[in-house]
């Protein structure tokens, strides 16, 4: 019975779909780094080549990300993602074939995961924007899982690649991609939610008031500030992390085990989060989001296997619980005609500074050494998350109740008085 109120959410079908759609893709999404990895080189054996098209998702994401914002709020967020699932489903589908009759370059792969990426980019925004409108009450209990299928999805997507290219070859993995976008549109199309009505603007009048939204909230333009900057120092750990591991700790099992307690992790603290509904959301968000940097200090060291892949596990944890209680805390304190705008902001802002990130991580490494920048890249982003404690609104902010709409702020600033109380599970459970 306790499983039943914990997964109350997935009683409503409309979210039940859109879940659905979340979870294929994602495990599509987690499918394309190896297989794209495993295409590139099999053309080329190119590093470079690599880092082109990868940079070439990146890039075409973030540029996207404002303009998805501004479409999502204009029309049904639905329809924004469908017709995203459409572009991704031609692209990665005319890639795959082009692959696995043998005339792909890889000029044609970095334009398709342009256009993929770009489609990403009217998808996220939209897909913010559209979890308040189908999960109702259920809000964290949606975030949650929606935060656990991206776990699941991160675990068994590589995996699945690895099979598909062993056996077939990338192409065949990149072609389960694509059919994983065609069939979360199928789900998506059965969602039953209409547009949010408002007066049509200017382009730049709508991409303004979306960042009056977020200039208004302090608690929100600090959160997204510390984020861009935690989130392009992160990148020592995937990069220089691997190299450690390869060095110092027994090579690539080692590393494949610390990311897999990181996955194992982020499962944990999506069901932590399906039963915990704390007052102060954000505080507790920061709190425990100090945990992800750990490991890249350990790294430095660097530590026992055993200890940095605990560390792991706990840095998994910390970032599901930070970025679900985010997430659910946005969603509750933006008003809807313009969550999708703002949303766009903080996606852009989290990922904007990751590319400049992984391209000067290289550099700074040979410059003063692995060890050093993990310690400087690790040191940095713990304290960049603690001065978030200095914001009132990020200590003092609470959770709406169920039901409680945000409204647009008084004279450009949201109290927080507005948001007064919780309501609690059936059955409170006892928090630190």
């Amino acid at each position: 019975m306790r499983l039943t109120r914990e997964l109350d959410v997935l009683r409503l079908r409309d979210f039940r779909l859109v879940f659905g759609s979340a979870l294929v893709s994602l495990v599509g999404d987690g499918i394309v780094p190896v297989a794209l990895t495993f295409a590139v080189l099999d053309l080329t054996g190119s590093a470079t080549d690599l880092g082109v098209v990868m940079a070439a998702r990146t890039v075409a994401l973030v540029g996207a990300l404002l303009v998805g914002g501004v479409v999502a709020d204009r029309v049904s967020r639905r329809t924004v993602m469908v017709g995203a699932d459409l572009v991704r489903l031609v692209s990665q589908a005319a890639i795959a074939v082009l692959l696995i009759t043998g005339r792909a370059t890889v000029l044609e792969l970095a334009i398709s995961q342009a256009i993929l990426g770009a489609a990403t980019g009217f998808f996220n925004p939209a897909s913010s924007g559209l979890i308040p409108q189908v999960a109702g009450e259920w809000l964290q209990q949606a975030n949650s899982l929606r935060g656990m299928a991206v776990a699941a999805g991160s675990i068994a997507g590589p995996a699945i690649a690895g099979a598909l290219v062993v056996a077939s070859s990338p192409g065949i993995a990149l072609a389960v991609d694509a059919a994983s976008y065609g069939f979360s549109g199928l789900l998506l199309v059965r969602v039953h939610v209409g547009a949010t009505a408002r007066a049509a603007q200017r382009f730049l009048v709508d991409l303004r008031d979306g960042f009056v939204e977020v200039r208004a909230r302090t608690w929100v333009w600090a959160t997204i500030a510390v984020a861009s900057v935690i989130n392009a120092l992160a990148v020592a750990f995937v990069v220089l992390g691997a190299v450690v591991a390869k060095r110092e700790l027994g090579g690539a099992g080692a590393w494949a085990l610390i990311l897999a307690a990181q996955g194992v992790g982020a499962l944990v603290g999506g069901w932590l989060l399906l039963r915990l509904r704390p007052r102060r959301p954000m505080l507790i968000a920061v709190l425990i989001g100090l945990l992800p940097a750990v490991p890249t200090l350990l790294l430095a060291i660097p530590a026992a296997l055993a200890v940095i892949a605990v560390a792991g596990l706990l840095a998994g944890l910390g970032g599901m619980v930070f970025n679900t209680l985010w997430e659910t805390t946005l969603q509750q304190h933006i008003p809807e005609i313009v969550r999708s705008r703002v949303s766009s902001y903080d996606w852009f802002g989290s990922l904007a500074l990751q590319t400049v990130g992984f391209a000067v991580i290289g550099p700074f490494a040979t410059a003063v050494g692995i060890s050093t920048a993990l310690w400087i890249c690790g040191a940095v982003e713990l304290l960049m998350v603690a001065a978030l404690l200095a914001v009132t609104d990020v200590r003092a902010i609470r959770a709406r109740p169920a039901g409680v709409a945000a409204a647009a702020p008084e004279a450009g600033r949201e109290t927080l008085e507005q948001a007064p109380g919780l309501v609690e599970p059936p059955e409170p459970i006892k928090r630190a």
